[in-house]
């Protein structure tokens, strides 16, 4: 059978896509279309605005991309200075970068340029790229809101504006950035917006979006998928470093990551790895954008198998083949939940998802339950287990430890409290409170605050 003949037969033609894009998108692997693209294509090539809600991982970005490229193609190359004719705003740098990849993989064989505008990265070099106009601009919301305001970007002949994972710029704080970027492109644009979840804010941006949108929805919000096998291990904060290092010594997790609600966490959980002999890989909003890259480029092609992220992953990471995912803390917004485990079990593969939850998280993991609909099912449960971090500590003397003071032997050897209630000899001991027993005229102790306020580890988290 020819190549023409196929491409004749693939669905995405019968979705009104075709000549050489439809032959690229065959050629990278797209052959029968998915149920979003269905439904979002045809309208989008009619001209209609479209409203997606859809889990990562249904298939959105070749949903928007196909029809835009479809019509920048018959547009030919004439292009003006700074301009872009299609902007997609993604809340990651992760996501932006994947966005970027396929388009380029749909548009190969067609002349059409991309750029990324993200943070973390040279501002000159994205400013170059851009210099000669492009078709599609692929950007964060903040290193875009400055390059427009120093007007190294014009977005007024800016006519397809795509917003992808709508939900998490509404976390992440960038709505006002977004407000400001869609009123700053043509007037009569085409609109496309996506979301996983549709609070209130998403509801209320789109209905100021989007002009007569057609409504698409794919799965039921906050529903996960079938093939994603999901469990909870009860874990004391301080058992979970054992409890994780046990769980990875089993080969089956041969491609695995681990969330961390935290920067400063997501960087405790690689170091205690490495100290446990397994060589991991993290990624979080700290990091360069080549150190991510770096990090995410191994996971992909396999020489890194574990990568330990932080929520700022959730979303951008699309790696084939991702075995587990493991919450080694809960995250602070339950939908978030639903965007870690989907990094595993994608395109009707298997995954398994395990969350490890203290008891002081028992209140994030009721809201996850509720969210997905379920209640997570207990894989096991080391509560009543001793810290598997330390050998249990023996009383000196065989003195029983319930007598103990917790503070351990003292350096003189003598095997007593610190405290025996007996005065210290040190300074009289009059049986008044400590206040009451100083000169009078003295000034009261107050504490001090070191500088900065809050300490070097809560900044940095």
């Amino acid at each position: 059978m020819t190549d023409e003949n196929t491409a004749d037969q693939n669905g995405f033609a019968k979705l009104g896509i075709s000549g050489q894009l439809l032959k690229a998108t065959l050629a990278a692997g797209f052959t029968e279309p998915k149920p979003i693209q269905e439904q979002a294509i045809p309208a989008q090539l009619e001209g209609r605005d479209v409203l997606g809600i859809a889990q990562t991982g249904s298939g959105k970005t070749a949903a928007f991309a196909l029809p835009i490229l479809s019509k920048i193609i018959a547009l030919g190359t004439k292009r003006r200075p700074k301009t872009a004719r299609a902007l997609i705003l993604a809340p990651t740098r992760e996501l932006a970068v994947q966005i970027e990849e396929t388009i380029r993989v749909l548009a190969k064989g067609a002349h059409v340029s991309t750029a990324l505008v993200l943070g973390g990265v040279s501002r000159f070099s994205q400013v170059k790229k851009i210099g000669p106009g492009v078709d599609f601009l692929i950007a964060t919301p903040g290193r875009l809101t400055d390059l427009v305001r120093e007007k190294d970007v014009i977005l007024s002949e800016t006519t397809w504006l795509v917003l992808d994972e709508a939900d998490r710029m509404l976390d992440m704080g960038f709505i006002n950035d977004v407000r400001r970027i869609a009123k700053a492109t043509h007037p009569a644009r085409q609109t496309a917006l996506f979301s996983a979840t549709m609070p209130n804010e998403i509801a209320d941006l789109a209905k100021g979006l989007l002009r007569d949108p057609v409504r698409v929805e794919v799965a039921p919000q906050g529903t996960t998928a079938a093939e994603i096998v999901q469990g909870v291990v009860f874990a004391r904060t301080k058992q979970k470093r054992q409890v994780l290092s046990n769980m990875l010594a089993d080969e089956a997790m041969r491609s695995v990551i681990v969330f961390a609600r935290t920067k400063h966490g997501a960087d405790r959980v690689t170091k205690d790895l490495e100290r446990d002999g397994f060589e991991a890989a993290v990624i979080h909003g700290n990091k360069s954008q080549n150190a991510r890259q770096k990090a995410l480029n191994g996971f992909r092609d396999g020489s890194v198998r574990i990568l330990v992220a932080t929520d700022i992953a959730a979303r951008g990471i699309d790696v084939p083949g991702i075995s587990h995912v493991v919450n080694f803390d809960l995250p602070d917004e339950a939908e978030s939940y639903v965007h870690r485990i989907g990094r595993t079990g994608r395109n009707g593969a298997d995954g398994v998802a395990i969350t490890l939850v203290n008891p002081s998280e028992n209140s994030k993991l009721r809201q996850v339950e509720r969210i997905i609909r379920m209640k997570l099912p207990i894989i096991a449960d080391h509560l009543g287990s001793p810290d598997p971090q330390r050998e249990p500590r023996q009383p000196a003397n065989d003195q029983p430890a319930g007598e103990r003071t917790g503070r351990g032997p003292r350096r003189d050897g003598a095997d007593k409290p610190r405290f025996d209630g007996k005065p210290s000899g040190k300074r009289p001991f009059t049986g008044k409170p400590k206040g009451e027993r100083k000169p009078e005229g003295a000034k009261p102790f107050r504490a001090r605050r070191r500088p900065g306020g809050r300490s070097k580890q809560a900044r940095a988290a």
